[in-house]
Formats: structure tokens, sequence, C-alpha cells
């Protein structure tokens, strides 16, 4: 083999190790959307209806059967993330499964739901942690609403064009639990969501098997202003009541959606259990209260 033939060679080896990593690379990105999603039906909305005011609990459904996509469709319109596996009907309730082991869409549901645009809004309804639940290090819960780009994920809402309003658990390095806000907007401290160092209850835990009723209101700002307004009311207990500045986009200031998240984590492997967990939600009431 004379020089110029080892030089293709060479060529020829290192440009097919190139396009090994990169496919190989490629494959590891899409495995881990796979992972993030948990779910082929992450992406795909059910249902074409677009409410705005409503109320659901689940006492006409039988005990015991999978709350699918298209039941979501029907009792929440348009609606994005709902996996089938993780959603039963218990004793009027509606369950929803957290497995073991798995953090995010992974191991819960991140649903969306497409709602009418408003610029305020109010949200109630009932939850329980079941009986035996594993607190692990904690989680969103619940129903919120998404503003805009409606951000989350360590995305936050500096760029001015949207935020969320969402609910966590969380439990201490000293065992204490607790329901904190969790929101992204345009004026939050951190990379990840605001909890304003608020915490229902104030002292002590939340209790397994007992029921809390949340009730959260939103309502857009204009323009650069801080007069938008986020409420959390906790079993009529006032966890956070304040003005706020979702937006700085005017484009982007209306409530667009609904989020209806129920996931382990964080990212981290503390975030994870050991167990699968039960959490149940009853009494949904959605209300548009303005549009201008």
């Amino acid at each position: 083999m004379n020089g110029q033939q080892f030089v293709n060679v060479t060529r020829a080896a290192a440009l097919s190790m190139t396009v090994l990593l990169s496919a190989c690379t490629k494959e590891g990105i899409k495995q881990e959307e796979r992972l993030a999603a948990g779910s082929s039906l992450e992406a795909q909305a059910v249902g074409n209806t677009i409410l705005n005011s409503w109320n659901v609990n689940w006492d006409n459904y039988t005990h015991g059967v999978t709350y699918t996509a298209n039941n979501g469709a029907t009792d929440f319109g348009n609606v994005t993330g709902w996996v089938d596996s993780r959603g039963m009907i218990s004793n009027g309730n509606l369950r929803v499964t957290l497995l073991k082991n798995a953090l995010s869409g992974a191991g819960g549901i991140v649903a969306n739901i497409d709602i009418s645009d408003g610029t305020a809004y109010e949200v109630d309804y009932d939850i329980r942690f079941h009986s035996q639940f594993d607190w692990s290090r904690g989680g969103k819960l619940g129903f919120g609403f998404s503003i805009g780009d409606g951000n989350t994920g360590g995305d936050p809402g500096w760029d001015g064009n949207g935020g969320t309003a969402r609910l966590m658990w969380y439990q201490t390095d000293a065992g204490r639990v607790f329901f904190q806000p969790y929101v992204y907007f345009k004026d939050q401290s951190g990379q990840y969501g605001e909890t304003f160092g608020k915490s229902y209850p104030a002292t002590g835990s939340l209790v397994k098997g007992q029921t809390y009723h949340v009730h959260l209101y939103v309502k857009s700002n204009t323009g650069s202003n801080t007069n938008g307004h986020v409420q959390y009311v906790i079993d009529g207990n006032v966890v956070l009541d304040q003005d706020i500045r979702w937006t700085t986009n005017d484009a982007k200031r209306l409530i667009r959606g609904l989020t209806f998240h129920t996931f382990r984590g964080g990212s981290q492997t503390y975030w994870q259990s050991s167990t699968d967990g039960y959490i149940y939600y009853d009494n949904l009431r959605v209300n548009r209260i303005s549009t201008n």
C-alpha cells in the first residue's frame, strides 16, 4: 500500500467512525426524549373541544375501569400527554399511578389541556394521597395554569413570553412534608419554579389518606406591569396571594392552558420511589373569569 492509499483508507475509517458516533449520539438523544415523554401519546392531542368553564367529578364511572385519553377528552376537552395505563377510576375518584423507579413523564402523567384564552381563571379540586404513599423527595401534582408559552422544566420565564402556576409536594431532609406553590414567571429568581418560601401546612406535615381542597387563581398582567396576580388557597388557608408579572410580551399574556401534571421529580434519582404510588382527584371546577 502506497502513502496515498494509506491516507485514503485512514480518511474513510475516520469518516465511518464519525458517522457511527453521530448515529449513536442521535439515538441517545432520541432515547432520552422517549424516556422523558414516557409514552408515544405524549405528543398526541385527543379531542377537539376547547372549554373555558366546567365541572367534573367521576361518580358516573364504574369503579376499577381504566381512564383513557378519550375519557379525558370528554371530561376536559382537547388534551395531550395522557397515558391510559396510569389512569383509573376508584370509587368515584380519578386515580393517577406514579410508577416506581421513574420520574417525570416516564413515571406519571404530564397532561396539558387546551382552554379558551382568558385573562383570569380559577380552578378548584380535591386531592388525596393513598394511605401507603411513599413521599420520596416530592413531585408535581394537581391542576394549574399556563400563560403564553407555558414555561416549565428549567426553562425560566425571563424572556417575558410565558409562565406557569402549578403545585408541588415536597419532603425536607428532616422529614416534613408539605404542598408548595411552583411558579414560572418573568421575574423568577432562579432557573426553576419559584416557591416564595410558602408551604401548606405552615407547620407539621401532610397526612396520607386525608382529602385536601385546592383553589388556584391566576390573572394576566399587561405590558411590563406587575399587575397580574396569583393566589393559592388550600383548605381555606391562603398560602400565596400576590401581584406578579408573568410576561412582558403582550402577545403572550393570555392564559391558554390547564396543566394536569402528576409525577415525581426533580431529575435526580433521589426523587424516585421503590414502590408505585397513587394520588386521587375529585370535584374539579374550572372557571374563566375574564377575557380582557
